[in-house]
């Protein structure tokens, strides 16, 4: 078996209110007054002549002093390229998941990874497209000239199979359409289940989240892959973590949970 590498590729700490800006902030820095703090971090997963990401960042859609250029230098430092990107897997489609996908540094939108597969759910991108009048200009062009790009990859709702040791399933929740992706590649296991499982202070947690699409279909999901990452060894990729976001479980006791071990 080749030897895997898998890092999370931390775009920075942000600051979300309502009008779903990312406003950067210091990695330990309260958010600002009314707003969300959430990290970014898309995982690059190296894994002989696969070079895979989860989910792919920002780009420069969304935030302010935000830019392409984090993600690529990000790969820079692990030696590699935008066109050595074989596959891209979305957990779900907010633009904060898939913003990375093109840009605009020349002035006009392009491929950020233009030899990749681009693997999305083939419902969620229908549902997206016909909600097209809900999103700004910008994000209307990002998904009509994503849309024209002769590499998008459907995944179905039901379909378990993706790229080599990739696999992908539909869990709901977060959104209509939201899938959990796991690598399985002999003692080399992980899972990361975009926003139902975003941060590692959503283990040991039972709540259900009001901004979800499904909030009970969440809470029902996340304490199904803890539970399955515990007894499986998974570890557990979490999209949205400032500090720590790929850890184990590594023991549970019924009144504490899950004991936390960091590995990023």
């Amino acid at each position: 078996m080749s030897k895997v590498n898998v890092k999370p590729l931390y775009e920075g700490t942000f600051s979300v209110g309502l009008d779903k800006k990312f406003r950067r902030i210091n990695r330990d820095d309260p958010p600002n007054k009314g707003t969300l703090k959430l990290s970014v971090n898309p995982f690059l997963i190296q894994d002989g002549e696969k070079n895979i990401l989860f989910d792919v960042g920002l780009g420069d859609l969304l935030g302010e002093n935000t830019s392409i250029d984090t993600i690529l230098e990000n790969l820079e430092n692990e030696n590699i390229e935008d066109f050595e990107i074989t596959d891209i897997f979305a957990s779900h489609l907010h633009f904060d998941h898939i913003g990375g996908l093109a840009n605009r540094k020349n002035g006009y939108w392009e491929l950020t990874f233009p030899d990749a597969n681009i693997w999305v759910s083939k419902n969620g991108w229908k549902k997206l497209g016909k909600n097209l009048e809900k999103v700004s200009d910008d994000e209307k062009d990002f998904y009509n000239f994503i849309d024209a790009h002769e590499d998008l990859c459907f995944l179905d709702d039901d379909d378990e199979n993706g790229v080599g040791h990739v696999r992908t399933k539909k869990i709901g929740g977060h959104t209509e359409f939201h899938h959990v992706l796991f690598y399985e590649n002999g003692e080399e296991r992980y899972i990361m289940a975009g926003d139902v499982l975003g941060r590692r202070s959503a283990v040991n947690r039972s709540f259900e989240a009001k901004f979800d699409f499904e909030p009970k279909q969440s809470l029902k999901v996340r304490n199904e892959l803890q539970k399955l990452a515990y007894e499986d060894n998974y570890a557990i990729m979490t999209y949205h973590e400032s500090d720590y976001p790929i850890f184990k479980l590594t023991d549970y006791d019924e009144k504490k949970g899950y004991t936390i071990k960091n590995l990023s």
